[in-house]
């Protein structure tokens, strides 16, 4: 790509990002600054009262903005507010669902472990665990992989926190503010790159190659950045867009998102289902995710297939959604398409009853 043609990207990202409507006054943060964008009617006494918890602190917001007229805001001004001038208290993130084998600190987790600042979540191979933080936010963390809530905080005053997530090791799939009330701070740090978010669902994946950042909802800054090096100047990466970052931290792509596939009613074939679909253009592979709910925060399993020839299975009884999604050349995973299908049908008692396996389950019926 020519310098011409991806500066002329970089620039309509950025400019659908600040196009989209916002939904909320809190808009995250960049670097130690929390950022608000002004609306209709808003001063800055106001808003030191609500943040800074002393209204007094409206001149030294004023001067840092360069704020000519403190009585007249420009509506959809970004006022910046020092991190270090908002009182925070402690917030606790919790596990909402653990499948196959996850650890906290070293010791193995369930739904309900509360988890505090500083601790390290880490999936085996074959385990899945998601969190939720203190305003709803949720964090997903598939398989073999391993990240460390650096801070966990909220402010004083408001619901918004101050959360930020180091990834060790594989991805991190987020739903941040799911109720549209804003964003404190939400950053996701990877060696090579710092995505932080406006409230948003994001992914970001983190490897020995670099890391990769696609935004489904929203948008984001990416600050990609040399190991150890301070964090670049941001780029806005609009919604249906994804940035790959190499190991040196250099951005080597942002593009769309490839196209969700477009799947056939799932069938059963013997003990597993199949679902048919016409290949993605620019696809390399597909990653194919079986979760307990259709937005893929409760996943049980996840396999890349080369192909569209895939298979999936559920772990037991019950409704489950298979997840199907495309990825390219430079790792970038596209949007999902969903469906439904039935899992493993149980043994029943002519009471209709599922039959116990003696084991504390029960017997399903794995082929018929």
């Amino acid at each position: 790509m020519s310098r011409f043609r991806a500066l002329s990207l970089f620039v309509l990202i950025a400019c659908i990002a600040l196009a989209a409507p916002a939904r909320s006054q809190p808009a995250g943060a960049l670097g130690e600054d929390f950022i608000h964008r002004i609306r209709q009617g808003e001063t800055l006494i106001d808003l030191a009262a609500r943040y800074t918890r002393d209204q007094s602190n409206w001149a030294r917001l004023q001067s840092l903005n360069q704020i000519a007229s403190p009585e007249r805001l420009p509506i959809g001004l970004e006022l910046h507010i020092p991190l270090s001038m908002i009182p925070m208290r402690d917030a606790e993130a919790r596990v909402v669902h653990v499948s196959g084998q996850a650890d906290m600190n070293g010791k193995s987790v369930q739904p309900g472990t509360p988890v505090a600042e500083g601790s390290t979540v880490e999936t085996a191979p074959n385990g899945f665990v998601t969190l939720q933080l203190a305003d709803g936010s949720t964090l997903t963390l598939p398989s073999n992989g391993a990240v460390e809530l650096t801070r966990l905080r909220q402010f004083e005053g408001t619901a918004l926190t101050d959360s930020l997530i180091n990834v060790r090791r594989g991805s991190v799939e987020s739903s941040v503010a799911p109720q549209g009330q804003g964003v404190g701070r939400f950053e996701i740090r990877t060696p090579v790159a710092v995505t932080g978010v406006r409230g948003t669902r994001f992914r970001v994946q983190s490897g020995a190659q670099g890391a990769h950042s696609e935004v489904l909802e929203g948008s984001v800054r990416l600050q990609a950045h040399a190991p150890g090096a301070a964090p670049a100047e941001p780029v806005a990466v609009a919604q249906g867009y994804g940035a790959a970052v190499g190991a040196d931290g250099t951005v080597s792509g942002v593009r769309a998102l490839l196209a969700a596939p477009q799947l056939a009613e799932p069938a059963r074939t013997g003990a597993a289902w199949t679902t048919t679909f016409a290949p993605v253009e620019g696809a390399q592979g597909y990653l194919v995710r079986v979760s307990r709910d259709p937005d893929g925060a409760l996943p049980v399993s996840s396999t890349l297939f080369a192909t569209p020839d895939i298979r999936f299975s559920a772990p037991g009884p019950g409704t489950f959604y298979v997840s199907v999604r495309a990825v390219d050349n430079l790792g970038l995973h596209g949007r999902d398409s969903v469906r439904s299908f039935e899992g493993a049908s149980m043994l029943m008692t002519s009471y209709g009853l599922g039959v116990s396996s003696g084991a504390g389950g029960l017997v399903t019926l794995t082929a018929y």
